[in-house]
Parts: C-alpha cells; structure tokens; sequence
C-alpha cells in the first residue's frame, strides 16, 4: 500500500519550528532558573546552619580518628583480634538488645492498632463527617510532628527510667506515622463496593469492614512492618534518655570513653537491623505480590 507524506509549504514549517525552537528555549529557561533558585536556597539555608566547609575539612580526620579508637582494644590490638575481649559483655548487650526488640514491636502494634481504628476517620472518602476528618488528622500530625525520643523524653519524667517510657513513645509516633500513611492508601481504593456495600443498607462501620479492609490490608501490613524497621533504629536511640534498651548502654560507653566497647554494642545493633531488614522486606514482598495476585 503507497504512503503519501505531506509536506508543509515552507513558511508554516518555519514558523512552526520557530514556535518549537522558542518552546524550547522557555523550558530550559525556567530549568536554569529553578537552579540558579535552588543554589541561592541552598546557600542561603548552609549559611543559616552555620555551616563551614573550612571547619568541616580541618576536623574530619576527628571522625576517622575516632572510628580507629573505638576498633582498638585497651592493650592496643585490634578489636578482632582479640574477640572475647571485644565481645566481653555480649550476654548482658544481647538481653538488652532484646529488650530493645520487645519495646519496639510493642510500640509497633500499639500504634498500628490505634491508626487502623483512626485512619478511616481521617481519609477524606471514607470519612464519616468533616468535622470529625478535620479533629483526626490534627491529631495524627501532632503525633507525627513531635519526634519519638522528645516523647520518651516527656514519658521517663512522668513514669521514670525504663522500657514503659519508650514503649509509649513508639506507639505515638507510630500512630501519628502510619495513619498518614494507612490514610493515603484508603483515599485510592475502588469506591464501588463500598456503595455496593452501603446500597444493601449497612451502617459506616460494615462498610469499612466488607469493603474497604479487604483492599488496604496487605498494604497496610507492609507498611506496618517497614514502621516496625524503623522503629527498631528508634528504640536503640531512646536509651539515650533513658527510655530502656541496648542505647542505655551503648551512652554509658560513649561517656565513659569505653571505645571497644561502643563499637561492640554498635556491630550488634547493626547486625541486628540488617536481619529485620532482610526478614521484613521479605514479608512486605509476599504481603504485596498477594495483592497483585488477588
């Protein structure tokens, strides 16, 4: 079969690509001007945080150094040198990193819990009045925007040094955190069996029960168990206030200069993250490859 191909006489093709060259030139116009924007920001913004690059490149080999101290046994060796001095205390940091484990999953499932039952109150197409939308997500950002180790902060002067302290804290923050996100993924569901649901006359509470958990619960167990790797991370911090947990010692041997010992306390932990980490991204893989199948 022939193929024609029409041509442009030439001055509506010069003036269409004069229009295309000019198109051009306003994008990369507003391209370099967005950069030009975003380096004066950026300037503006280090010479706000004090930021000095003359400081930084005298101190930095501070940071070396002290990674070379914490690797170095008092008798001067290496730290894998020698293992059962390095490790010397491993019996009481693995209990206490368990401790750190149960305060983190604790504070997981409190706080999943809590944006399960508040973020159907929050999404806007599921919730049941916009006054009550309104109420639930300021709630929820104020759990999310006051950060989690402030919170254990707060809860170890009220209740006093120990695991209760940062159990509360993860659960808040997690609240606060996954509602965001647990709402997000209820605004994007299929809002037609919902109206199927509701045409046969059931009340708000079935509707969510029948029509909208089974859509977002895959989704919701992957993020809960992403939330529970970062909380993992966050507990080990918390000991900093005393909130319980393996960061309790882990401050205990930065104050007090026992540098085999923070590097000791620090494989652990990153060992540990790396095994939650592998083990919940494996999870979230089978919880999501489910939904697609489903």
């Amino acid at each position: 079969m022939p193929v024609t191909i029409s041509l442009l006489p030439d001055q509506q093709l010069s003036a269409l690509n004069a229009a295309y060259r000019q198109a051009v030139v306003r994008k990369r116009l507003r391209y370099a001007i967005a950069a030009v924007a975003m380096v004066v920001v950026l300037l503006v913004s280090a010479i706000g945080a004090e930021v000095n690059l003359r400081t930084l490149f005298t101190y930095f080999g501070n940071f070396f150094s002290y990674f070379d101290r914490i690797f170095t046994l008092d008798s001067g060796a290496r730290v894998w040198t020698d293992p059962a001095e390095w490790l010397w205390g491993w019996r009481k940091w693995l209990s206490l990193l368990g401790e750190t484990l149960l305060i983190s999953y604790v504070g997981t499932v409190a706080g999943a819990f809590v944006a399960f039952l508040l973020n159907f109150l929050s999404a806007a197409n599921t919730a049941p009045a916009p006054w009550v939308r309104f109420v639930t997500r300021r709630a929820l950002e104020f759990c999310r925007t006051v950060p989690d180790i402030v919170f254990a902060l707060i809860f170890v002067i009220a209740f006093g040094l120990g695991p209760m302290a940062g159990v509360l804290a993860i659960a808040i923050h997690t609240a606060g955190s996954l509602g965001k996100l647990f709402s997000e993924i209820v605004e994007n569901v299929d809002m037609k069996p919902v109206e199927g649901v509701r045409s046969t006359g059931a009340n708000w509470v079935a509707c969510m029960r029948f029509a909208v958990v089974p859509q977002v619960l895959a989704g919701f167990a992957s993020y809960t168990l992403l939330r529970f790797e970062i909380n993992v991370r966050g507990a080990s911090v918390m000991g900093f206030v005393g909130a319980g947990g393996i960061g309790q010692e882990l401050v205990v041997a930065i104050r007090k200069f026992y540098y085999s010992d923070v590097s000791a306390i620090l494989l652990l932990i990153i060992l540990t993250v790396f095994v939650i980490d592998i083990g919940t991204g494996w999870i979230r893989s089978h919880f999501l490859g489910r939904e697609r199948r489903a």
